[in-house]
């Protein structure tokens, strides 16, 4: 199952990626996580980094490990977790539009096994419509940051 959403940022691509790949300090900026936690770090670059982030989700906390597969500066990365029989990848990508600057977010859930399948079944419609609300609130904390940060850096 695949939920996607998306935002346009008035600001640079290199602003929104500076916004999306500070890891480290993004509880501070998207409302949905409580803490992060970096547990490795690459010698150079984004691939490999990864952290435990901990967010609310239907009124709990919940806490996975992430970690970055793939990364082009200024364009997009992915990430990675695995919990409960599930695969759970992540893109966030940067394109230009013709209305500025556009974030997306997309959101992949792979079960792992017969388990995993059935357990996907009843949780498909749930978290599609709550899955897609998460990810547009991140993607709209992101755009208020980098846009407050355009407002005071003018």
């Amino acid at each position: 199952m695949t939920v996607e959403a998306r935002v346009t940022i008035n600001g640079s691509k290199a602003a929104i990626w500076a916004a999306i790949t500070n890891i480290e300090s993004a509880a501070d900026t998207i409302s949905g996580i409580e803490s992060i936690e970096v547990l490795e770090r690459p010698a150079s670059g984004l691939v490999g980094l990864k952290w435990r982030e901990t967010r609310t989700l239907f009124g709990k906390p919940a806490t996975s490990e992430k970690w970055i597969t793939d990364a082009v500066e200024n364009e997009y990365y992915r990430t990675k977790a695995e919990d409960r029989g599930f695969v759970f990848l992540c893109t966030k990508r940067i394109s230009e539009s013709t209305g500025g600057i556009t974030l997306t977010e997309s959101h992949e859930s792979k079960p792992q096994g017969f388990v995993a399948t059935l357990m996907s079944i009843p949780m498909g419609v749930l978290f599609k419509s709550v899955g897609k609300r998460a990810v547009l609130q991140d993607l709209n904390d992101i755009k208020a940051a980098v846009e407050k940060e355009g407002s005071t850096a003018a």
